[in-house]
């Protein structure tokens, strides 16, 4: 990792439920700035809720990070503005790209230890949320996925906090060399 990284927003939410075509789902991408440190506990964030435990959350999924210049890119590409929390991310971050973290880094987060655990994999509820049923395949195609990180240690975190790299196998995949390896998606 390059440079210094940094926590731009700490986003929560908690599922609710939309209707689409003759259909309810129910959803927790929909996530929000908050202003307050927040405690990550083992599983997720305070205040942050996932509504299909099979597939989001848990000790594996417990915090998705997106780095800024993911969007970057999509703002370019879908030429608008994006606030933060849009791809239903906790951390939105500066100075991670998928280019550079590590599966099984290891970041000092505030006073949390987070270890990074795999890409993510979008479902139909991001695309739901970005208003374009092909979305999920054109964010793999990207590159640009983000990546999930597993809690090591409990701890508080907040938007300014600094983001340290603690430990780090150099044989380690990039986060984009796991997803091409699992969706073989280029990053354009």
């Amino acid at each position: 990792m390059q440079g210094m990284a940094t926590v731009l927003s700490v986003n929560v939410g908690r599922p609710r439920s939309i209707r689409v075509g003759g259909r309810t789902v129910r959803t927790a991408i929909g996530k929000a700035p908050t202003l307050l440190r927040v405690h990550v506990g083992r599983t997720n964030l305070d205040g942050d809720r996932q509504a299909d435990l099979r597939v989001h959350g848990g000790p594996n999924k417990a915090v998705y990070a997106y780095d800024l210049s993911g969007y970057a890119h999509w703002q370019r590409e879908l030429g608008r503005e994006l606030p933060h929390g849009q791809f239903g991310e906790n951390l939105t971050v500066e100075g991670m790209p998928e280019t550079e973290v590590r599966i099984d880094d290891v970041y000092r987060v505030g006073s949390a230890l987070l270890q990074v655990s795999q890409p993510r994999s979008p479902c139909f509820k991001l695309a739901l949320h970005m208003g374009r049923p092909d979305f999920p395949a054109t964010f793999l195609a990207s590159g640009r996925t983000g990546f999930y990180l597993r809690v090591l240690e409990e701890g508080d975190v907040g938007a300014g906090d600094s983001i340290t790299l603690v430990d780090r196998d150099p044989r380690s995949l990039s986060v984009l060399d796991m997803a091409r390896r699992k969706w073989g998606t280029p990053l354009s």
